[in-house]
């Protein structure tokens, strides 16, 4: 559930612009990344269920996050409608994106219809155009192989995708890869000081990526101190347990590797993955 975004292409530039070269010493990028590839990454298939469950957990109190395809609902944090497996959002432009590939895979899908409001209410919470008719036909369209597909394939080129990317480029493990996801998934691939390249430029005034010669501890530290400061910004992510009580306690055990079994707590709920 990203942040309401400044305009509506900046997640369609993300891979673009997550793919520019570093500003680093070549030697330095190459040494992090030839560290990088000794552990496996967030993509290695595991791994990446491993994130889905994580995230689940902070977006629907559950590690089933394969359930939640149907899910939608208004949760009254400005975004408008939340969605789908990774809380796709009306007021941004990843539902919007969302039912545009849809559309152009199935044309005449239950959700079709709604593309014109979606754009309308783009960088608002407003229901104009979408009641009452959207949850029904977003649950419809969710009972379709292919609406399931999207879902995963917006998720992969705009949220999971880039956060392997750049933190691969940063010389960065599983673990901060998926540190870099999960930021991701709630801010926004936008460059304001709230999004996610706001959160890594506030971090990197603190220490410097393993990919410059920092080390990866310190720099995810300080990655999460400018999130955590990024979440008390905004009333509905005043809540910084996603953080404190999840992503803290794998950097403080050491586990690098985001390696099972993982113990953690969001929200006041404990959650295990053995």
């Amino acid at each position: 559930m990203p942040l309401l975004p400044t305009r509506p292409a900046s997640r369609r530039l993300l891979l673009a612009a997550l793919g520019a070269s570093l500003f680093a010493a070549p030697s330095l990028v190459d040494q992090a990344a030839d560290a990088a590839t000794t552990a496996t990454g967030l993509d290695d298939p595991e791994k990446k269920d491993t994130a889905m469950r994580l995230v689940s957990s902070a977006e629907n109190s559950s590690l089933s996050w394969e359930d939640q395809y149907a899910y939608i609902e208004d949760i009254g944090d400005g975004r408008g409608y939340t969605g789908g497996i990774i809380g796709f959002c009306s007021g941004t432009s990843d539902m919007l994106a969302l039912v545009e590939l849809y559309t152009e895979r199935v044309p005449g899908n239950a959700l079709a219809g709604y593309l014109p409001a979606l754009s309308a209410v783009y960088g608002s919470d407003s229901h104009e155009g979408l009641d009452p008719g959207l949850p029904t036909a977003w649950k419809k369209a969710a009972a379709t192989a292919a609406f399931r597909r999207a879902q995963r394939d917006e998720r992969d080129r705009v949220y999971f995708g880039p956060a392997v990317a750049r933190g691969r480029e940063d010389g960065v493990g599983a673990l901060g890869q998926f540190i870099y996801y999960d930021a991701l998934v709630m801010h926004g691939p936008g460059t304001d000081t709230l999004s996610f390249g706001g959160i890594r430029t506030r971090a990197l005034k603190e220490a410097a990526t393993p990919a410059r010669g920092g080390d990866e501890t310190t720099y995810l530290r300080a990655f999460l101190d400018a999130r955590v400061w990024a979440m008390e910004q905004e009333p509905a992510h005043t809540d910084t347990s996603r953080v404190d009580t999840a992503q803290r306690v794998f950097l403080d055990e050491g586990n690098l590797n985001l390696d099972l079994p993982l113990k953690w707590q969001v929200y006041g709920d404990s959650y295990e993955i053995t």
